[in-house]
This record gives C-alpha cells, structure tokens and sequence, in this order.
C-alpha cells in the first residue's frame, strides 16, 4: 500500500518547484494535501502558499474556508479565500463552479508568481471520473481521466495523490490529529459524480472497484500517449503554419486513420482559438462533411476551407469582430502586436472587410481572403495604420505567441 509521504516525494522529484500553490476547500482530501505539503515544502525550502475557493452556493462555505485560514495562520503558510461572484445562475451549476475555480486559481496564482498549483484528487476521483465517462461511450482521453501534471496556459497543474484512496487519506489525517469538514452535496444524488459514487459500492462485487477503474485510467493514458506521438508526427508530415491559420494537402488529411486525423483538427483548432473544450465529436464531423461537400464549414471558432488540394483551418471573422484591445496587450488572447510606438494608435482590432479595402496588396500574400478578414490591423479611428498579416511592413509585425501545453506549439517551436 502507498504511503502519502512517499506519493508526494515522488509525484515531484527531481523537478521540485520553488513555490507551490495549493487548492484546499476543506474537505478530507484537499486537507491532507495541504499537510503533506507543508510537510514537504519544510524539507525542500519551498514558498507554499494556499488558496480556498469560495463559491458563495452553500451558507457553509465561508466557515469551512475559515477553518482552513485558521489552520495555515496556526502553520505559517500564507492563505487567502477566493470569492466567485458575477453569476447569472444559468446552465449547469457544477460546471461553471468548476471553471470559475479553475479561472480564480489561476489568477491568484499568476498574481503571486506561482506557476505550480496541486489539487487533493484522488484515486476515488479517478475512479468516479472514468465510470462517468464510460456512461457518456466516451473515447481514450475520456478513459484516460486525470492526469497526474497538466500544463495549461504557463501553470503545471499537479494531482499528486491519485494513487491514495480517500480512506487512506483520512486514516493520515486521524494520525495526525486534522479535522475536516464535509461537504453536504456529497450525499446529492442530483450530481453525476454522486451517483457514480454510489454505483461503485454496487461494481465493487464484480471487482470494479476503485482500484481497478484507477488502472483503467492509467491503462488509457498510455494509449492517449501513443496516439498524440503519431497526431504529432502528423503534424510534422502534414501541416504548414502560415497568417495564424494552418494548412494542409487535403489529401494527405484524408489519408489519415480517422482518429488520428480528428486529433490534428482538434490540436488544430486549439492552436487557433483555445476554446475552454474541445469541440464534440459530433461537431466536429459536421464540419468536415461540410467542408468536403461544400468546401466550406465553421467549428469551434474556426472557419475549415478547402482551396484545391489545400485544406486550411483559421479563426473566424464573426469569432474576433467585436474584440478591441490596445498595442500593448494580447489581441484575441493569441496575438503580440509589436510596432511603432510613436504611431498614433486608437486600438488593435481585426482586419474585416474594411481594413482589407486599404491594402490592396493583400492577393500578394497567397493566403485566403477570409483568413486575412480575421488577422490583427492597427487602426486609428476607421483609418488603418497597419496590416502585419496582410501587407509587407518594417514598422509593425504581429506573432502569435507560445502557449504551453499546446501542441502544435511543441512540434513548431514558435
């Protein structure tokens, strides 16, 4: 049986970080994290800093997230309460609660310059995550659940305790003397992972169980493995990266085993919009069959068009029309404008029909006319300053920036 200590000296050895954020709501799980850690943080002189997730949709929520505060004031590790607020209560509750703790991690994080942020997922977790996704007919990557390091957006995301079950964590806590709380919506049966929760007690007599589920998992994160390295070498064969959009002989995409040639679509379109998720299979298919019967079709943000023998994948107009952002800033969260900064500039906005009306040199670009509608101009008022993309300048270029995780962006290296 694994002990927590060892999971934890494992999870980061050799690459310990020198800080290190940590998620903690209160619960059993995120608790023994937050014990572990400092713990581990003592030995390797690391700056840990810890951060608990007000939500605001339990009256509880703010006492747990004091007792919390309490516990690292008692241990000198530096803690501050998260407030989700701004919430129209539409759509699905837990998943928006997911992504706005998510958002505020990250912004906290980014604030105090850490880029290493552990989360108390375990192997109960793990197990509920894939028995979900076996309800929805998921694929390899919905089998392949969490991932014990994910790097997203300039943070490494790390789940160092997949391997321990939540009554062996429980079990350290009580050696320890901790209290947790408990979360009352863990015995809702209106939540999916609830009701995942309790099937598993039923499974557990076929020998699914925790465990099991867990190894299934891990099973899947190989084969995830092997086929992103032939998704990658696929890129590599196939793909040229020109005005921010992505082309490709269309025949060589088609001669693609149908994953692997979904998987280059969706790194594809990551590179291009990184949308929160990826486009459904369903969507996805839709496009193509558009694009092959009509040479023309939108997904996710992206506009799929075929010209000839080449396929390209590019930002939609529609997607980035309304996007206004000044020089110095990131325009659509992908593109560094970098100029003349004597030049008189109201904002930085897309091209559109407008903008390509003034530079008339764009046919001396050999890229598609809708790809150039949605690249970044330069505009002052309604007069444009500049096109990087669409025209030839020594006073401005535009380039889209690396963004860890991505993967076009580690087999281009730019």
């Amino acid at each position: 049986m694994s002990d927590p200590e060892g999971e934890i000296d494992a999870h980061f050895s050799p690459d310990i970080p020198k800080a290190l954020g940590v998620a903690v709501s209160g619960g059993s799980d995120s608790m023994a994290l937050l014990v572990l850690l400092r713990d581990y943080a003592a030995r390797n002189r690391i700056a840990l800093s810890c951060a608990t997730v007000d939500h605001g949709l339990r009256p509880e929520a703010a006492a747990e997230a004091e007792g919390v505060a309490a516990y690292c004031a008692a241990h000198d590790v530096p803690h501050v309460t998260l407030k989700w607020t701004g919430w129209n209560g539409k759509g699905n509750t837990q998943n928006a609660a997911r992504v706005a703790r998510y958002r505020l991690l990250a912004d906290w994080a980014r604030g105090q310059g850490i880029t290493d942020i552990a989360l108390g997922h375990t192997q109960d977790d793990q197990a509920e995550t894939v028995l979900m996704g076996l309800a929805r007919a998921s694929g390899v990557d919905g089998l392949s659940a969490m991932a014990a390091r994910r790097d997203d957006r300039g943070l490494c995301w790390h789940r160092p305790l997949l391997a321990m079950s939540r009554a062996q964590l429980r079990g350290f806590l009580r050696g320890r003397g901790v209290a947790w709380c408990e979360d009352p919506s863990n015995e809702d049966d209106q939540f999916e992972r609830i009701k995942a929760r309790r099937a598993l007690a039923t499974l557990a007599d076929l020998g699914v169980d925790r465990a099991s589920l867990a190894q299934v998992a891990g099973n899947m994160a190989q084969a995830r493995s092997a086929l992103e390295h032939q998704t990658m070498q696929a890129v590599r064969d196939l793909v040229c990266l020109r005005g921010g959009g992505a082309a490709m002989p269309w025949s060589g995409f088609l001669g693609l085993p149908q994953e692997i040639a979904r998987r280059l679509l969706v790194a594809a379109i990551d590179w291009i919009a990184a949308p929160s998720h990826a486009p459904r299979q369903k969507a996805l298919a839709a496009a193509l069959a558009a694009a092959e019967t009509s040479d023309s079709a939108t997904v996710a943000g992206c506009r799929l068009i075929r010209v000839g023998d080449t396929f390209w994948i590019f930002r939609e107009f529609q997607a980035v029309a309304h996007i206004r952002s000044d020089a110095s800033a990131l325009w659509d969260d992908r593109w560094q404008i970098f100029g003349d900064q004597n030049a008189e500039v109201s904002e930085i906005r897309a091209l559109g029909e407008d903008g390509l009306l003034q530079c008339p040199e764009w046919r001396g670009t050999d890229l598609p006319r809708t790809l150039l509608l949605a690249t970044p101009a330069v505009w002052q008022g309604d007069v444009l300053i500049a096109a990087p993309v669409a025209q030839s300048t020594s006073a401005w270029r535009a380039e889209v920036i690396k963004r860890p995780g991505c993967l076009f962006d580690r087999v281009f290296g730019h």
